[in-house]
C-alpha cells in the first residue's frame, strides 16, 4: 500500500532520497538567465542541446565572474523546493574550456586590479638568511620534486614545513587557502612558497579562484609562487609578493648560492691568503737574515699549504668558514712571533748588541737603534749568582 503523504511531507522523502542517492554531483552545463537577487542569492539555468535546469547559490560563494553563454562545471547537491521545481543548490563552480577560463580571467582580472589587490607598492621582498619557508604543493608532483632536488643541491641550512594540498579539481583552492591560513596562524615561518607544475588551462584554473587570489594578497607571510610554465600567468601570481616562472625557479630565488659556486670562491680567497701570507714570511726572512727564521717561515708555509690541500669542494659549509678563521689566526699568531724575534725591534727598544772578545784590552763593537761604536774593555768582573 503508497504511503500516505502531506505535500511538505512528500517534498522532505524526496530531498532525503536525492541527499543519499546524490550527495555531490558534478553537472557541465551553459548558463543561461543569471541574475543575482538581493546582492545575496545568484540564479541562473544549466543547459545543454536538449535540457534546462535551474541552479541556485548564495552570493558569496560565487567565486568567479558569470555571464549568459559561458560554459561551467558545478558542483551541487539535487532538490526540490518547497514550491514543486527541481534544481541544483550550487556549493562551487568553474569554467570549462580555454575561452570561457580567459574571459573569466580577464573579468575577474580587471575586478580584482581596481580594488588594488595587484598594487606593486605593497609588494614584499621576501627576508635574507632564510632560516624556514613552507611549502604548499602536492607532494606528489613532479614540480615539488624538481623544487626540492633544486633546494638541496644548492646551499642548504633551510627548515621547510610542507602543506599536502591539492593542485588541481574543485577542491584545490580550498585545501590551499586551509593552509595558508595555518601558515600565518601558526607565524613559524619567514616566507610562504606555492608551487605546481605545468599543465592544461583547466588545470592551472584553480590559481585564478577569487577567495585563493584574496587570501594570497592578505598574508602576513611574504608569499612567492612557482607555478606551471614560464609562459604562464595566474591571478595568483599577480597577488604573490614575487614569482617565479617556474618551481625550479622559487627554489632558485630562495637560495641564490650555489654550493659550488661558493665553495670555488672561498677556496680561490683562501689561496690568495696563502699567497699573500708566503710572501709575508719571505719578506721578513730577508729582513732579519737568521737562520731560525727560515725554520719558522717553512713550518707556516706548510701549514697553510696543508690546510689550503684539506679543502673539500663537494663538502663547503659553515665548517668551512670557521676553518678559514682557524687558519688565519695562526697565520697572524706567527706573524707577531716573527716581529718579536726581529732585532730592530729589540734595538728600539733601548737594548744594544755587543760583539768582540770579552777580555781586558779587547776591542768591542755596540750596535744601537740609532749607532754604531767601538769600546776597550777596561775590566771584565765575573757575575754572583
Amino acid at each position: 500500500m503508497a504511503p500516505k503523504l502531506s505535500v511538505s511531507e512528500f517534498v522532505d522523502l524526496c530531498n532525503m532520497t536525492l541527499e543519499t542517492a546524490y550527495a555531490g554531483v558534478l553537472v557541465e552545463g551553459e548558463v543561461a538567465s543569471f541574475k543575482v537577487n538581493q546582492d545575496k542569492w545568484v540564479f541562473f539555468d544549466l543547459k545543454d542541446e536538449e535540457c534546462s535546469v535551474g541552479c541556485f547559490m548564495p552570493l558569496f560563494q560565487l567565486r568567479m565572474p558569470l555571464e549568459d553563454g559561458m560554459k561551467v562545471m558545478v558542483k551541487a547537491v539535487p532538490k526540490l523546493t518547497k514550491w514543486g521545481r527541481f534544481s541544483l543548490t550550487v556549493k562551487q563552480i568553474v569554467p570549462v574550456g580555454e575561452g570561457n577560463l580567459k574571459k573569466s580571467f580577464e573579468l575577474l582580472k580587471k575586478k580584482l586590479d581596481n580594488e588594488g589587490l595587484f598594487d606593486p607598492s605593497k609588494k614584499r621582498e621576501l627576508p635574507e638568511d632564510l632560516a624556514e619557508i613552507g611549502v604548499i604543493s602536492s607532494t606528489q608532483a613532479a614540480g615539488y620534486a624538481d623544487f626540492c632536488k633544486i633546494l638541496n643541491a644548492r646551499w642548504g641550512g633551510i627548515k621547510v614545513q610542507v602543506a599536502h594540498t591539492q593542485v588541481q579539481g574543485m577542491d584545490a583552492a580550498d585545501q590551499i587557502i586551509s593552509a595558508l591560513k595555518y601558515f600565518n596562524e601558526k607565524a613559524e615561518v619567514q616566507v610562504i612558497v606555492i608551487i605546481r607544475g605545468g599543465g592544461s588551462a583547466d588545470d592551472l584554473a584553480v590559481f585564478n579562484d577569487e577567495a585563493l587570489v584574496r587570501e594570497i594578497a592578505g598574508s602576513r607571510i611574504p608569499i612567492i609562487t612557482g607555478i606551471g610554465h614560464e609562459i604562464d600567468e595566474s591571478l595568483a601570481d599577480l597577488a604573490a609578493d614575487v614569482v617565479a616562472s617556474t618551481p625550479t625557479n622559487a627554489a632558485e630565488i630562495l637560495t641564490p648560492v650555489d654550493k659550488r659556486a661558493e665553495a670555488l670562491a672561498v677556496r680561490k680567497e683562501v689561496e690568495e691568503i696563502g699567497d699573500r701570507v708566503m710572501e709575508m714570511v719571505e719578506m721578513k726572512r730577508g729582513e732579519i737574515g737568521l737562520a731560525g727564521m727560515s725554520k719558522i717561515g717553512d713550518k707556516i708555509m706548510e701549514m697553510v699549504a696543508i690546510e689550503r690541500n684539506k679543502i673539500d669542494i663537494l663538502k663547503v659549509s659553515n665548517i668551512l668558514i670557521s676553518k678559514i678563521d682557524e687558519v688565519i689566526s695562526q697565520i697572524q699568531f706567527r706573524q707577531k712571533t716573527l716581529e718579536g724575534l726581529n732585532p730592530d725591534r729589540v734595538l728600539r727598544q733601548g737594548y744594544a748588541i755587543v760583539t768582540g772578545k770579552v777580555e781586558v784590552g779587547s776591542k768591542l763593537q755596540i750596535l744601537t737603534h740609532e749607532n754604531e761604536m767601538e769600546a776597550e774593555v777596561l775590566k771584565v768582573v765575573k757575575r754572583s749568582g
